[in-house]
């Protein structure tokens, strides 16, 4: 069994430029067993896998394998103590459905990868129908994201848009837009329920939602907070959301 134990090996060099966003214009890298047992389940195309060579025999049926020593394993993966695998996915081509229908959660510049990923892993444990991001959200194909996410983005349609394009097409579904904000207009979201389809739109951690959805919401929403803190983590608050609108 041949062990790769050189960072110049071409496979693990050409895998290793995939931990940069402008590298991931066709496949991306996952990390650990979860992860790599969720993207079979779904289907996901799986273009190698580099494992330890004490594993090997765990993925012995899926292509593309290549033996690598724990040094180079290490170096592919993301996290202080990788799990012994780490593959690399094909991209997935998502088009914009012709009809939106159902429960939707919208990230507005969500910067924070934490955030990003537990907020669209909250959004599947509420069985929404799909998340929209705009494109200065942060990148669900880093491995940061991803291990945050626990492959929900195998269960749901994520779907990256300019915010401006995800507000008309919301729109143009007849999709109400819930929106978070602490203003005048908006009311605690114990008095409002979705009577269709609708998307709650997230806004930054610093700046929050901009005015063009404030312009395009159909009703402002808050959390209303009995405490001392100013405000809530972004992910914490889309969690209390997210569950009361279904």
């Amino acid at each position: 069994m041949e062990i790769i134990r050189s960072k110049a090996n071409t496979s693990v060099k050409e895998a290793k430029k995939l931990h940069q966003k402008k590298h991931r214009t066709s496949s991306y890298l996952i990390e650990g067993w979860h992860l790599l047992e969720e993207a079979q389940k779904a289907g996901a195309k799986i273009e190698q896998v580099f494992v330890v060579e004490e594993l090997a025999d765990r993925v012995a049926d899926l292509p593309k394998v290549k033996v690598v020593s724990p040094e180079i394993l290490q170096d592919l993966a993301d996290s202080p103590s990788p799990q012994g695998v780490v593959a690399q996915i094909g991209l997935p081509t998502l088009d914009l459905p012709e009809q939106l229908r159902g429960r939707y959660l919208v990230l507005e510049d969500v910067q924070d990868p934490g955030n990003v990923g537990t907020m669209i892993r909250t959004a599947d444990a509420a069985a929404y129908d799909g998340v929209f991001m705009s494109d200065k959200s942060a990148d669900i194909y880093s491995m940061k994201v991803l291990r945050s996410m626990q492959g929900s983005h195998f269960h749901l349609p994520v779907y990256r848009q300019p915010m401006s394009d995800i507000l008309e097409f919301l729109r143009k579904n007849q999709v109400e837009i819930l929106a978070t904000t602490l203003s005048s207009q908006s009311v605690d979201y114990k008095q409002v329920r979705p009577q269709g389809s609708f998307a709650l739109v997230m806004g930054n951690e610093g700046q929050g939602i901009s005015e063009q959805v404030v312009t395009a919401a159909d009703q402002l929403v808050h959390i209303s907070m009995p405490g001392q803190a100013e405000s809530l983590n972004v992910a914490v608050a889309a969690g209390i959301l997210v569950f009361s609108f279904i």
